[in-house]
């Protein structure tokens, strides 16, 4: 997917800016389950808009172009893939994956990378656009862009791949409950999931 980030990268970004209360509302989201005490790293870091607003200081993402923004915003950078995350065992107290599980080509291999590079009970919190939701399912229509390649999953399915990899106490939150165009202010997060488009799971490594 390395490509179509490094072709798309000043849209991908531009778009946050054009839609700020959306991404205030996933942000919001992310807190939620995200517990940021300790060493943090974000895998598809990306432009690190999302690293910077959680103040997480180290990402790593296969585009080079991405990155270049991300250092522009203080983030330290890796650049790699997260099948493959060149950190030690038991490195991380917690590890953010957003906008990203839908691009990987083997989300089932970057769960068990970041099983591996987090502490014991060590946190991973994922966002991401759920399958049957309205964003889903527009984004899957469409024939060019960003999401042409992605692959969304259900939340359900996402549960039983983290607890496959070896993940317990499961948290879910939710937020964009209406499309992304209309939405002017940030929008607070709910518990559960089902509703809204955009899914926080979070989940301890055991």
């Amino acid at each position: 997917m390395k490509n179509i980030f490094d072709r798309y990268y000043i849209k991908y970004d531009q778009w946050y800016e054009d839609h700020k209360a959306v991404f205030q509302s996933e942000v919001a989201a992310v807190k939620k389950a995200l517990r940021r005490e300790g060493r943090g790293l974000e895998v598809g870091v990306g432009t690190g808009r999302f690293a910077q607003a959680l103040e997480i200081g180290q990402g790593i993402d296969p585009s080079e172009k991405m990155l270049q923004i991300a250092r522009q915003r203080g983030i330290e950078t890796e650049c790699g893939f997260g099948e493959r995350l060149p950190y030690e065992n038991g490195r991380f107290d917690f590890v953010l994956v957003v906008t990203t599980i839908c691009f990987l080509d083997s989300p089932a291999q970057t769960l068990r990378e970041i099983r591996r590079v987090l502490k014991k009970r060590g946190r991973i919190v994922i966002g991401f656009i759920e399958q049957n939701s309205f964003l889903g399912k527009l984004y899957k229509k469409r024939k060019s862009g960003l999401y042409v390649k992605a692959r969304f999953l259900t939340v359900d399915r996402l549960t039983r791949m983290l607890a496959e990899a070896g993940y317990r106490q499961f948290t879910y939150y939710q937020t964009i409950f209406q499309n992304p165009e209309n939405i002017k202010v940030a929008e607070k997060p709910k518990q559960g999931y089902g509703q809204g488009s955009f899914v926080v799971i979070g989940a301890e490594k055991v």
